[in-house]
């Protein structure tokens, strides 16, 4: 089995110029991108900012994912990466919380050329080469819009009292939870949702332990969206274009409404990547990295990653 691990490239502007921070681990005697292998159960993102608090210091929300990286170890077994780029605000360099330990001895900023020189390993300089061209074309920074396909719920043919109260199985209250952490990985300010309870249960962990604003809408339900397509449009137009970081939980019927809409932002490509969001499973999530394009006229996707619970047997 690979070792799988996650971790970011941390990045701030310093009088204009881009800076990224690196770790030095006194028992290798390297310097690295911070890093960690998950915790049995964890999902890759929410590994990827425990990490980058225990090994920094610093609390952050991931941005766009950069690269995953595969190589082997020393013991020939196979290690993949998963690294994001990851904005660091000057509210969170005041709170840091950094103690030197046997793991992370120090930690420096660094300019993207003095990256490349002190960087110990050549394949830390590919998610490095995806994090320059993104910031080149001044689509570095981003906002998280998350579309949460609600958690397992009871067969429709089980529940004969209307589809607005179909409640969550044990499985979906499970998922619910495993949820909360992955969410707030992309630390998003605002939760909208169907008012049917099957999705306002998958997203209430999240808002009651983040205390994050939660609005119920009735676009984004199976009937809602079947019956004013446009009104579900106009509702994710809204959401996009006034910059929201936002989760979004829905049905699987409305999902090609939503996602249509979702698609004006994107070229062919990300058009044809979003499709797969068609298959979210329950509890699974699609994360839209959006930044203002450089004309500042619209949205612009930059990325789309998918993931989903961990739950346990």
């Amino acid at each position: 089995m690979p070792v799988v691990a996650a971790g970011a490239i941390l990045w701030r502007k310093e009088k204009g110029e881009l800076r990224v921070l690196m770790i030095h681990r006194s028992r290798y005697d390297d310097w690295s991108w911070p890093k960690g292998k998950l915790d049995k159960g964890e999902a890759i993102s929410e590994a990827a900012v425990r990490e980058l608090r225990e090994e920094t210091g610093l609390k952050v929300s991931l941005g766009v994912k950069l690269h995953v990286s595969q190589y082997k170890l020393e013991n020939g077994s196979k290690k993949i990466v998963h690294y994001w780029a990851a904005q660091v605000s000057d509210e969170a360099l005041r709170k840091q919380k950094f103690k030197p330990d046997d793991e992370v001895s120090k930690f420096e900023w660094l300019s993207v050329s003095d990256a490349k020189k002190r960087m110990s390993y050549k394949h830390d300089n590919d998610p490095l080469k995806v994090l320059i061209s993104l910031h080149d074309k001044g689509i570095l920074e981003t906002r998280p819009f998350v579309l949460l396909r609600h958690a397992k719920a009871t067969q429709r043919a089980d529940w004969k009292k209307g589809e607005a109260t179909r409640p969550l199985l044990k499985q979906g209250i499970a998922q619910a939870v495993a949820l909360t952490n992955i969410l707030n990985a992309y630390g998003p300010k605002l939760v909208v949702t169907s008012s049917w309870k099957r999705c306002l249960d998958t997203v209430r962990p999240f808002i009651t332990k983040m205390k994050v604003k939660l609005v119920e809408r009735s676009q984004l339900s199976e009937l809602g969206a079947k019956n004013g397509p446009q009104r579900t449009h106009k509702l994710i137009h809204n959401l996009i274009e006034t910059e929201k970081k936002v989760v979004v939980c829905s049905h699987r019927p409305a999902l090609p409404t939503i996602i249509e809409a979702i698609g004006v932002y994107g070229d062919k490509a990300q058009r044809k990547e979003l499709e797969e969001a068609l298959n979210l499973k329950p509890g699974d999530l699609c994360v839209i990295h959006l930044a203002n394009s450089p004309d500042k006229k619209k949205a612009k996707i930059v990325g789309i990653e998918f993931e989903g619970p961990v739950i346990g047997d």
